[in-house]
């Protein structure tokens, strides 16, 4: 019914939290000290582990080792704040694999936009939100949107069925886990455009029709957000799309009673360093929440430790670079939306070979204005972590002997690259 509050007991998504993937397992504790650190500088960042089934398969490894070393890190730490382990782009076909083990889901049904729900359904859909049509009027802006029963009709074409599929698999986990024991997130951001701000009002309409107790959305930016690079496109557009999309959740939660805590997430959000001020600013513009996912960065802040740490890891850093070289179609395939890699920029093994730690690390790490960072290596090794998987203890055993180089390196990015320019405004 419009208007009517969603039962929201049970687990709460804080304010401000961060998604931050750790491939291997080995660096939960120091990503939780870069969240010790934020609440040291004023902030509560809360982590939400996160980890997908494509990564475990890959791996070799459970949803329960995502647990277990949060669980660790936490203990080991004392946070007292709220942590999270997010079964990370879930379908209905994968997501009984991690009910033992996560709390927050990141409901992914991009492969059903675009697909029409039967005429009758889109047609009641129609019907059932009059509320929808006319001018509309966003909290905190000067936009207002019109909205005809063509354009209304045309919207649930497109991303009605998506939404019934999030329904079902909503529906799945409560089933196993129980309302209120996990935090639900819908993820429509892999498709072939950004959605409009009332395409997402009236997404969000249909999300309170399925009963989805949603505390966070993940819509689709204009722009590029390649893995572990910045962010390609528009930034004074992204911006504006930012505020906007905010201000129609806020418009969606008082008018069909979604949970309060609703907010935008962010995803592939690592490194997308020159969107952070827009980034901040609207959430201070309209005091909202943001989750920001940084995915696999952890995992290039292992081999830029390694390298650092020279010898036996400054080998194994070239190796794995080297493999993924050989191998780059086969690691790029699954990426191919979301990397922008120039081969010509790629430097050839032999190449790689020769360097010293600092032109490996200088070339890896992102930093912008470096003149030695090569962003095609870092998204070509960004995607590589199956050569490191396929080495097995080879790898985590050396990630281990250097573990003291790696935990700084991995607490540095997420703190100062990431949580302080978004959550602090410090400069990146």
């Amino acid at each position: 019914m419009l208007g009517e509050k969603m039962a929201s007991q049970g687990l709460k998504l804080n304010k401000y939290s961060i998604g931050t993937g750790d491939r291997f397992a080995r660096q939960a504790r120091a990503q939780l000290q870069a969240c010790v650190k934020a609440l040291a500088s004023g902030v509560e960042v809360v982590p939400v582990w996160n980890k997908s089934n494509r990564e475990h398969t890959i791996i070799g490894s459970e949803p329960s080792s995502v647990r277990e070393a949060a669980d660790a890190a936490v203990k080991s730490l004392g946070w007292k704040l709220p942590y999270f382990c997010d079964a990370d782009h879930i379908t209905m076909e994968t997501v009984s694999r991690f009910f033992s083990s996560c709390d927050f889901y990141t409901i992914d049904v991009a492969e059903s936009i675009g697909q029409r729900a039967p005429d009758v359904e889109i047609e009641d859909f129609v019907k059932r939100h009059p509320e929808l049509l006319g001018r509309i009027q966003l909290p905190g802006t000067e936009q207002s949107f019109e909205i005809t029963t063509d354009i209304l009709r045309q919207t649930a074409q497109k991303f009605l069925a998506a939404v019934k599929t999030a329904g079902k698999v909503y529906r799945e986990i409560e089933s196993a886990r129980g309302a209120g024991n996990f935090i639900p997130e819908v993820s429509m951001d892999e498709t072939d455009r950004a959605q409009s701000p009332v395409e997402l009002l009236i997404i969000l309409a249909a999300i309170a029709d399925q009963g989805i107790p949603v505390q966070t959305i993940a819509p689709k930016f204009s722009g590029r957000f390649n893995k572990g690079v910045d962010y390609v496109g528009d930034t004074a557009q992204f911006e504006r799309e930012m505020g906007l999309d905010i201000a129609a959740i806020a418009y969606a939660v008082r008018q069909y009673g979604l949970p309060a805590n609703l907010k935008l997430s962010v995803h592939s959000g690592s490194d997308k360093f020159s969107i952070y001020p827009a980034i901040h600013g609207a959430m201070q513009k309209f005091d909202a929440g943001v989750h920001l996912k940084t995915a696999g960065t952890t995992w290039l802040e292992e081999l830029i430790g390694l390298a650092e740490a020279g010898s036996d890891g400054l080998k194994l850093a070239k190796e794995i670079y080297r493999e993924a070289f050989a191998h780059r179609d086969e690691l790029c395939a699954p990426y191919s939306t979301v990397i922008d890699i120039d081969p010509a920029k790629l430097p050839s093994p032999d190449e790689v070979r020769g360097w010293s730690s600092e032109q490996y690390t200088s070339a890896l790490r992102h930093v912008r204005g470096a003149v030695a960072y090569n962003s095609s290596l870092r998204q070509l090794l960004h995607v590589g972590f199956k050569v490191a998987a396929k080495m097995g203890r080879r790898y985590t055993d050396l990630v281990e002997a250097n573990e003291a180089v790696i935990a700084k390196n991995v607490t540095e990015n997420l703190f100062d690259r990431h949580i302080a320019p978004v959550f602090l405004r410090r400069g990146a």
